[in-house]
């Protein structure tokens, strides 16, 4: 923990220590899911004023999932959302100025009830494993190439998916219905609280593949328009999300503060909530292209054109650049 403020504390500084003066104070207009856990950030943010200390307001619009956001960014209601840089390049190759400024790398694992006896992916061959998602799910991506190229064996010729939404996951995983589950970092928070223990991080998994776990797979995204009427608000708005982070990484306050949102049961899942949030916490700098590009290609071969659309290679702009 200690570790962790000393580098959002530098890393905050050192935006701020070159972050050029906005010559007008910008409203950004963010449309987010108030029910995920972007919202523990972004009312940080507001709450704390660390948007206005970098020049910049934050409006914020609840919406109901990932899609409705990506509507209203693309038609231009709002400036910014939170999604993944994935489709962020499919959308830039499509011809639309979208760019991804880092928000989180936290990731999920694949859980396990803790009396299982799996010791590996191989052991739950013939068992029925819960995934968050679909069948293009990132993680269960990586978890499948793990599979075949480390362990050798097809993950998902040899075990019964169910596929839905994190809280049905969550429940059948707690239910014994499944006996694997790959969520969300939350919901695995939430499960390890509950007693269920990990088998395998997609953290991991990717690191075994020669992909890079620091590649920061979300984030927000703001339209490019925005970003080139306003020189330095994209280094504004990652100042205020890393000095968000410093904050709840530095004062139990702000933590207590959004405790209600949270919905933690119990001190526990309160514990492993604000654990993983942090945990999740991007490194300074900007973003490792070539690193990106080798998860592209794996997303591409597994995933094929239903998640990355006609891409083949990473287009360029993907990624905010302090001082672009």
């Amino acid at each position: 923990m200690t570790i962790l403020k000393s580098l959002a504390g530098a890393a905050a500084a050192a935006l701020l220590s070159f972050l050029p003066a906005l010559a007008e104070t910008p409203v950004v207009r963010a449309a987010l899911q108030l029910s995920g856990t972007v919202n523990w950030e972004a009312d940080t943010i507001r709450h704390y004023g660390f948007d206005t200390a970098n020049g910049f307001s934050m409006e914020v619009r609840d919406v109901a999932g990932a899609p409705a956001a990506q509507i209203a960014l693309v038609a231009g209601e709002v400036d910014m959302i939170v999604s993944d840089w994935l489709w962020v390049a499919r959308e830039r190759a499509a011809g639309r100025d979208l760019v991804f400024i880092p928000y989180s790398r936290a990731v999920g694992g694949l859980m396990v009830a803790a009396d299982s006896s799996a010791k590996t992916l191989a052991d739950l061959k013939g068992k029925k494993v819960g995934v968050a998602g679909s069948p293009i799910d990132k993680s269960w991506l990586i978890l499948r190439a793990y599979a075949q190229k480390v362990e050798g064996f097809d993950l998902s010729a040899t075990t019964e998916q169910i596929f839905g939404a994190p809280p049905l996951v969550y429940k059948a995983a707690l239910d014994g219905e499944v006996q694997g589950a790959l969520n969300f970092w939350n919901f695995g928070a939430r499960m390890q609280a509950a007693g269920m223990r990990t088998l395998l991080t997609v953290d991991k998994a990717a690191e075994a593949l020669g992909l890079d776990p620091e590649t920061p797979l979300v984030g927000y995204v703001v339209r490019g328009d925005v970003l080139k009427a306003h020189p330095g608000l994209g280094e504004a708005i990652a100042a205020a999300s890393l000095a968000a982070k410093q904050r709840l990484a530095s004062d139990p306050a702000a933590w207590e503060r959004i405790r209600p949102m949270m919905k933690a049961a119990n001190d526990a899942e309160f514990e492993a909530l604000k654990a993983g949030f942090l945990a999740g916490t991007p490194k300074p700098g900007a973003v490792d292209e070539k690193a990106a590009a080798r998860m592209l290609a794996l997303m591409t071969e597994l995933g094929g054109a239903d998640l990355v659309g006609d891409l083949k290679e990473l287009p360029d702009g993907v990624f905010h650049h302090p001082g672009s």
